[in-house]
C-alpha cells in the first residue's frame, strides 16, 4: 500500500497546503470534540486529542470542493470527467495484507474516541463509519456510510435508510433467520469515502469504484469472516448485524435538525483492529463535510441530467442555505422560451430530494446568493415563471415534508431574462477594466 494513498498520506497533504490544525489540548469527546470541528467546520482539516483514548481525532477533512478534488487527484473543474471514467473503468483492486491487523482487541469500544455531538442526540455516534456487507442475492459486496450510536462495549444501533443497498442485505439475511456479517472501517483515504457515498447501481462494489478513483492503487485486504476491507484502514470492527434486535436511535441529521426518532437493528461488535498510530476519523453531522460527501456526487449527476435536456446547461449548484441537499440554482445561457422549465424538471427527476429549484442566466453567479435573489427580483414574475407540484416523492430529512409518506411540494422558479424583452433591459452595470484596477490595488 502506498502512503500516498492512505488517511495519513492524505492528511499530510493538506498539511503541506497549510490547511491543518491540531489541536494543542486534549478535548472531551463528550460535546467538546465537536465543537471544535463546528468551528473549523467550512475551514480548516482539525486533529484533535481527546481526555478518553489513545487515538487522536481527524475531521473535516474534505470540508471544501478543493480538497474533494484533491482527494481525487484532479482539478475542481475536472471531478465530473473523473467521476464518469471512474465508474465506466471500475475494476477489482489487488489484494494485501492490512497494517491494521498489526493489532486487535476484544475489550470493547471503550478504546475508541467515540463523539457525542449534540445535546439531544441518543448518544455518542460514529459518523465515518463504512460498513461493508455480502449481498446473498447479487453475491457481492455493498459497501455504504451509516451512523452506528455506541450501545455498550460491544453493541451499536446502526441507521439504515429503508430500501437502500445496505438495508437489502439485511432483509435478505433476516428472512433466511440469520444475522447479517459486516465490516466496519473507520479512517481510510477520502477517495474510499467518497466512492461508498456514491449513489451506485444494485449490486455494484464499490471498492472497485474506488480503486478506480485512487488510479489503480487500492489495495483489499480478506478478513476472517470473508469480506474484503481497504487495506489502507485505519480502523476495522467485525461483527454481525442481529436479525431480530433493535434499539432507539434519535441524533442531528444532514439538514442540521434532528431525525425523527427511530428504530434501529443492533449491531454486535466482535473484534476491533487497528494500525499502529491510527487515526479514528469523524464527521461533524450537518456540518459542511457531510453535506458534500453526501451531495456532490448527486449535484454533479443532476448537472449531467439538466445538460441532456438543456445542452447550453453552465452550471448546477447545490446552495448551502437548503443544505447542499433540498436547493438547487441552475445557471444556463437561454435559447427558447421554455428552457428553464425543462431544466427544473430534469432536475427534479434526477434527485427527487430536491424541494426548491431557480434557473439564472449566464451572467449570474449560481454560488452568491445575493445574485441569485436580484436575478428572482428582477427576472421573475410569479405568473408565469413558477413551477408547482404537489405531493411529490421528496427527502424523509425534511421536517416540513410529510416524513411517514416522503411526500412533499415542490418549487421550480425561472429567475432568467425575458427573450422578448431587449437585453439591454436585463444588462448589469460594468466597469471597464475593473479587474486591473483591483489588482493594483491589492498590491498596495
Amino acid at each position: 500500500m502506498s502512503y500516498k494513498y492512505s488517511l495519513a498520506g492524505f492528511v499530510d497533504s493538506i498539511a503541506k497546503r497549510r490547511q491543518l490544525v491540531k489541536l494543542p489540548k486534549k478535548l472531551s469527546a463528550r460535546f467538546e470534540a465537536a465543537a471544535a470541528e463546528m468551528f473549523f467546520d467550512s475551514k480548516s482539516t482539525v486533529i484533535i486529542e481527546t481526555e478518553e483514548s489513545n487515538f487522536p481525532i481527524v475531521a473535516n477533512l474534505i470540508n471544501t470542493k478543493n480538497k474533494y478534488s484533491l482527494a481525487l487527484g484532479c482539478d475542481e473543474d475536472q471531478v465530473e470527467n473523473v467521476f464518469s471514467r471512474a465508474v465506466a473503468e471500475a475494476r477489482r483492486p489487488r489484494e494485501e495484507d492490512g497494517e491494521f491487523l498489526k493489532n486487535s482487541t476484544s475489550k470493547g469500544l471503550d478504546i475508541l474516541p467515540i463523539v457525542t455531538h449534540f445535546e439531544k442526540d441518543a448518544g455518542a455516534y460514529v459518523t465515518s463509519s463504512i460498513v461493508v456487507a455480502l449481498n446473498k442475492e447479487t453475491k457481492t459486496q455493498n459497501i455504504s456510510v451509516h451512523r452506528l450510536l455506541k450501545l455498550g462495549e460491544d453493541r451499536m444501533a446502526i441507521r439504515m435508510v429503508e430500501g437502500r443497498h445496505l438495508h437489502r442485505a439485511f432483509t435478505l439475511a433476516k428472512e433466511a433467520g440469520e444475522d447479517l456479517p459486516v465490516a466496519v472501517v473507520i479512517g481510510v483515504h477520502p477517495a474510499v469515502e467518497i466512492a461508498a457515498s456514491y449513489q451506485a447501481p444494485y449490486g455494484f462494489d464499490e471498492l472497485y469504484l474506488a480503486n478506480s478513483l485512487m488510479q489503480g492503487r487500492l489495495g483489499i485486504t480478506k478478513l476472517n469472516n470473508g469480506l474484503h476491507v481497504p487495506s489502507c484502514s485505519e480502523i476495522v470492527l467485525t461483527g454481525k448485524i442481529l436479525a431480530d434486535e433493535v434499539a432507539d436511535d434519535y441524533m442531528v441529521e444532514m439538514l442540521g435538525n434532528y431525525d425523527i426518532p427511530r428504530k434501529q437493528p443492533v449491531l454486535q461488535v466482535e473484534r476491533i483492529y487497528y494500525k499502529d498510530k491510527a487515526y479514528f476519523r469523524d464527521i461533524l453531522p450537518g456540518g459542511r463535510e457531510h453535506r458534500l460527501l453526501m451531495s456532490y456526487a448527486v449535484e454533479l449527476k443532476v448537472a449531467k441530467a439538466v445538460r441532456d435536456v438543456v445542452p447550453s446547461t453552465k452550471k448546477v449548484v447545490f446552495t448551502d442555505g437548503g443544505r447542499n441537499w433540498l436547493h438547487a440554482v441552475i445557471q444556463m445561457k437561454k435559447r427558447l422560451e421554455g428552457e428553464p422549465k425543462n431544466a427544473i424538471l430534469a432536475a427534479f427527476g434526477a434527485h427527487p430530494s430536491l424541494k426548491h429549484v431557480v434557473v439564472v442566466d449566464e451572467d449570474i453567479n449560481p454560488e452568491d446568493p445575493q445574485s441569485v435573489e436580484y436575478a428572482i427580483a428582477t427576472r421573475f414574475q410569479a405568473g408565469r415563471g413558477i413551477v408547482m407540484i404537489r405531493d411529490a416523492k421528496g427527502s424523509s430529512l425534511d421536517p416540513s415534508s410529510d416524513q411517514s409518506l416522503l411526500l412533499t411540494d415542490k418549487l421550480g422558479i425561472d429567475a432568467t431574462a425575458s427573450l422578448l424583452k431587449d437585453r439591454s433591459r436585463f444588462e448589469l452595470g460594468r466597469i471597464p477594466g475593473y479587474e486591473k484596477v483591483v489588482e493594483e490595488i491589492k498590491k498596495l
